[in-house]
């Protein structure tokens, strides 16, 4: 059934619809990045270590049409697709006559006749199509739920990370500015004692020298008259 229903919703490459999808994604993206450029506050460019990029700008790019999510949509019709003939059917009917010479709105009449056969109601092919609307609601809601919890716990950790490296980046600067201060102080000391030291290392000198001439004047006096006592004493 699943087969079935993927060739139902086949895509081609150059389908308008997809096209337009893609092109309105894109430049949704392009306008966001554009609001979050002037939303930003310029800042001025750190260098960090290099960290492996998915892209050379590691910037979102506009949606595409992917088998994985598309086998995951029709996966989920698939699971729940209702018995006897439904939306299903109809658009199978529409599909077969999509190479036959006629107007949308004959097709469309021409398939319901094929239908009525098999007890289709206008009221059951829309209420059967909105079910399966529903179902990919579902689908889009659940979607939505794992992108949330992916993005808490690749990017909302990474976020709380970086509060934390903030705030501890804030308090080590607090403590630089402290130890800044506290080391001007003690500059300021050690160049008030270098000065002291030079004094008293001058005053030192001095005392030295004084008493060495003082030593020298006397003792050159006493030898002076040990010299005269020997000479005259007799």
């Amino acid at each position: 059934m699943f087969d079935r229903i993927k060739k139902l919703f086949v895509v081609e490459e150059n389908d308008p619809l997809k096209k337009a999808l893609e092109q309105k994604s894109q430049e949704t993206v392009e306008e966001a990045a554009v609001a979050q450029e002037k939303a930003t506050p310029a800042r001025k460019p750190t260098t960090v270590p290099s960290v492996k990029r998915t892209g050379p700008n590691a910037k979102p790019t506009g949606g595409k049409v992917t088998d994985k999510f598309m086998n995951i949509l029709l996966g989920a019709m698939d699971k729940n697709n209702l018995d006897g003939f439904d939306y299903l059917e109809y658009k199978q009917s529409l599909q077969s006559l999509q190479n036959m010479d006629m107007d949308e709105a004959t097709r469309y009449q021409s398939a319901f006749a094929m239908a009525k056969t098999m007890g289709a109601t206008p009221q059951n092919l829309l209420e059967t199509a909105n079910h399966y609307l529903g179902i990919l609601k579902t689908e889009e809601e659940k979607f939505a739920q794992a992108l949330t919890n992916q993005k808490s716990k690749q990017i909302g950790d990474r976020q709380q990370r970086i509060d934390q490296l903030n705030q501890t980046v804030a308090q080590k600067k607090k403590q630089i500015e402290q130890l800044t201060k506290e080391i001007e102080v003690h500059e300021e000391e050690t160049h008030k004692i270098k000065e002291q030291i030079s004094d008293s290392t001058v005053k030192v000198e001095n005392t030295k020298n004084n008493f060495v001439v003082t030593y020298q004047l006397l003792t050159a006096q006493i030898g002076a008259d040990i010299e005269k006592m020997k000479r005259y004493l007799k």
